[in-house]
């Protein structure tokens, strides 16, 4: 794993993301929904984090050539 900064932040995009959404559903009360389009941006923005070079990591050293 070349590219471990933006792969960390990545994922703790999406696990932020995904407990508040668990919050949400969980709180006991009917009326909180989650925000889903919150909540789509934030989990696909953390894939993009995932799949992403880090800036001191080449194209070599990424496999990409």
């Amino acid at each position: 794993m070349k590219s471990w900064k933006t792969t960390v932040l990545g994922i703790a995009g999406i696990l932020s993301a995904l407990c508040s959404v668990a919050t949400s559903l969980l709180d006991g009360n009917t009326a909180t929904n989650p925000d889903w389009t919150i909540t789509v941006t934030a989990i696909t923005t953390g894939f993009g984090l995932i799949f992403a070079r880090d800036n001191g990591v080449s194209s070599e050293q990424a496999g990409a050539k």
